[in-house]
């Protein structure tokens, strides 16, 4: 994760475009435009059913229904990119962040079997069955993720915006400082990141999984499932967890699908421009947004359909890391900003298992072992 945040990082600085950009720029469309569609399906699902997460946990708090909650968030959440400045959602981001260690705080008190957790940790029970192999390509979607692949260039060309930059030539080439910058904030984001999905994972498999509750259709019911289990305060931290986990997501989900579109067709975008300014960049988030909303009043499984979203993305995560990598490798694009050896290894690494995986899945469904 570290390695593939940051080239995609470097490819935002060294190009002064974001990904999608660079595909167009550089790339023919029968590559650029399969990835776009694919990543924009991907987000709308996931954002829909991060915002009926979102309202399931706030219902435990407030006794309004969940589908009167929905629209309502995520109008809310769209305001908030429309009208909001790039600094004033990236301050609000920061702050949201902190919710995530609530998860850290509800699997301490879940009291979990504290030597079994440290051998499991380092010595994982592998299985070889459908279900299994499509959890982990599921794991791998949801972590070495398309989406934070534009995200993370786009938002370094934000940042670049942000401080006056706003043509492509002023945003072209990095410095070694900004660099070194770059590296240093990608490693401490995905060691968090991390430190996070790990104590996410704890919680579940001490309490739900340990008492048999395996089929959990619903984020109320995950959450209320754990009172029994972890009691009252650990339920409380898993719905605050979930509610700033989802506010965290949608604006990224629907962000990266707006700025890959726009890109792709070449059409104003950033979070700081006027919305009479860039029509077409912020009707792609209204329009991503209400999309998934319309999911979560089709009566489909929120969790299932998070789940299997996570798996197409452990799908079309590994051909686009393949193109990332390349993008990173491609001296028209970097300059003098290519790949280094370990880099190069660890990215196309990355690439290989996660091709491996999906291959794996997809066997695995054709013949069960």
């Amino acid at each position: 994760m570290v390695v593939v945040q940051h080239v995609c990082a470097k490819i935002g600085m060294v190009a002064g475009r974001g990904l999608a950009g660079v595909l167009h720029k550089f790339y023919p469309r029968w590559i650029l435009y399969p990835v776009v569609a694919g990543l924009l399906i991907a987000n709308t699902i996931n954002a829909g059913t991060d915002i009926a997460a979102i309202a399931a946990a706030i219902n435990m708090f407030v006794p309004v229904p969940i589908y009167l909650m929905v629209v309502p968030i995520a109008l809310g959440i769209i305001a908030l990119q429309v009208w909001g400045s790039y600094r004033l959602i990236t301050r609000i981001f920061k702050w949201l962040t902190l919710s995530l260690f609530a998860y850290v705080a509800a699997a301490f008190l879940a009291q979990p079997d504290w030597p079994a957790v440290l051998y499991a940790t380092f010595v994982p029970r592998l299985e070889f069955n459908a279900d299994y192999i499509t959890t982990i390509v599921a794991i791998l979607g949801t972590t070495i993720s398309p989406y934070l692949f534009f995200w993370e260039a786009s938002e370094e060309v934000e940042e670049e915006k942000s401080e006056g930059r706003h043509s492509i030539s002023a945003r072209k080439g990095a410095t070694d400082a900004e660099l070194r910058q770059e590296k240093i904030d990608t490693v401490v984001g995905m060691v968090f990141c991390n430190l996070v999905f790990y104590f996410v994972i704890l919680a579940a498999a001490s309490t739900l999984h340990q008492s048999g509750q395996t089929n959990i259709v619903s984020a109320t019911e995950a959450a209320q499932a754990l009172t029994p289990l972890a009691g009252p305060l650990a339920t409380v931290l898993f719905a605050v967890g979930l509610i700033g986990a989802g506010l965290l997501a949608v604006p990224v989900l629907t962000g990266s699908a707006a700025f890959a579109v726009a890109e792709t067709f070449g059409w104003p975008s950033g979070l700081d421009e006027k919305p009479r300014h860039a029509k077409k960049f912020y009707a792609v988030i209204t329009a991503s947004t209400m999309f998934g909303v319309l999911i979560d009043f089709a009566g489909i499984n929120p969790i299932s359909a998070l789940y299997w979203t996570a798996v197409i993305n452990g799908v079309i995560a590994p051909p686009l890391l393949v193109v990332v990598m390349l993008v990173a490798n491609n001296k028209r694009v970097m300059g003098t900003r290519t790949n280094g050896k370990l880099t190069n290894i660890v990215g196309w690494t990355a690439a290989i298992v996660m091709f491996a995986a999906a291959f794996i899945m997809l066997l695995s469904w054709i013949v069960p072992t």
